[in-house]
């Protein structure tokens, strides 16, 4: 197995561009919001003295605890929106008061997924974040959580959003700070035998194996939140660290060539591109489509455009241009892709050959229910 010192210095040397993702568990120290630790934090990402950096805040929710006097997380939607209405505000202020005494200038970017789902607000969210970057701006990005519903129970503590927000900016490398030395064989609070993994090559069934959830009681994510993330970010070329930021020094130990800390996870070879990282992961399927066999093998083996010949099912309600899931015949998704046809015309072609839907339709918008340019495998299932 590899060490991280034998992938570092050709990493750093070419990373220009850098999200770091800050979690709730790190800026709570279990009796309220920890602001030594943020300031500890924000000196650290400025001694490093990076070209570009975001940063992807927890805590919003964690500051409106503590000035709302509160010992217990909020249970409903509603009390959690109130509670980061109230503490988005705190949380920004910390930040700006940190990095200006360091002489940075800082940016607020609230999202939600909406934002990076929409292609033409993702495309004017990238042109915002260039131009912040550009002047030296660090962008301060947090889910906009007062309006935000589902998002509460996707993101996952911000994990899953550090990863779009990597891709959304095409970052060189995402550190991911949690509570946590790293990707661990075992959960390392109660299996003595647990030990750190140092590099991952790529993230398989046997990576997955390794996680077992201990939700904390501040934050959302856990340790499978943050395997997600990984996933994502390695899938669209951008390699990812997950790291202790409970320790002081962390982002120094991370950024040196001669040290290993954390879990590296690399770069997967076949990057997606922007798009279809955009397809595969930041858009919600608005219905699914069920593949024949040999449909399946077509887009999993050949990497194939889907035809309506091989739909056996259409389940949901959607327009042409929308994303759908991909399903094999044993029902496991195995892509995601935009369709060409809505779901009622879908219905109406499914099983037939292309040259027959003019004949149904009245009319032939092309011969692809999805065209592969428009097709993400998400994974390779075939055997």
């Amino acid at each position: 197995m590899s060490s991280q010192i034998d992938h570092k210095p050709r990493l750093l040397a070419d990373t220009k561009r850098v999200v770091i993702k800050i979690g709730s568990t790190i800026l709570s120290d279990g009796r309220g919001f920890d602001t030594d630790r943020l300031r500890r934090l924000v000196g650290e990402v400025c001694d490093l003295e990076l070209a570009q950096v975001v940063l992807v805040t927890s805590g919003a929710v964690a500051v409106g605890m503590a000035r709302l006097r509160r010992d217990e997380r909020p249970k409903t939607v509603p009390q959690r929106q109130a509670t980061a209405a109230v503490g988005q505000i705190g949380l920004m202020a910390l930040y700006e008061q940190y990095f200006a005494a360091r002489g940075r200038t800082v940016a607020q970017v609230l999202l939600t997924h909406d934002d990076l789902s929409n292609r033409r607000r993702y495309i004017n969210a990238r042109h915002t974040f260039d131009e912040l970057l550009a002047v030296g701006a660090v962008p301060v990005v947090n889910e906009n959580d007062t309006v935000a519903i589902e998002e509460f129970l996707h993101f996952g503590d911000n994990d899953n959003l550090s990863a779009l927000v990597a891709t959304l900016i095409g970052a060189d490398l995402l550190v991911i700070l949690s509570d946590v030395s790293g990707l661990h064989t075992g959960n390392p609070t109660d299996d003595a035998d647990a030990r750190r993994v140092s590099v991952v090559d790529s993230i398989d069934d046997t990576v997955r194996a390794y996680v077992s959830d201990v939700h904390p009681s501040v934050g959302t994510g856990g340790m499978k939140s943050k395997l997600r993330a990984a996933e994502k970010s390695t899938a669209a070329g951008i390699p990812c660290i997950v790291a202790d930021g409970l320790n002081a020094g962390v982002l120094p130990r991370v950024f040196d060539a001669a040290c290993d800390e954390g879990t590296l996870f690399l770069a997967q070879g076949d990057r997606l591109s922007r798009r279809k990282h955009w397809i595969a992961h930041a858009l919600r399927p608005a219905g699914s489509i069920s593949l024949d066999e040999g449909a399946y093998r077509a887009v999993i083996e050949q990497g194939r455009s889907l035809l309506p010949k091989g739909i056996s099912d259409v389940e949901g309600a959607f327009e042409a241009g929308d994303c759908v899931s991909c399903l094999a015949p044993d029902g496991e998704e195995i892509a995601r892709g935009l369709v060409n046809y809505g779901s009622s015309e879908l219905a109406k072609i499914k099983g037939h050959h292309t040259s027959e839907i003019q004949a149904i339709l009245g009319y032939r918008l092309g011969d692809e229910a999805i065209h592969r340019d428009d097709l993400v495998v998400l994974r390779n299932t075939a055997t």
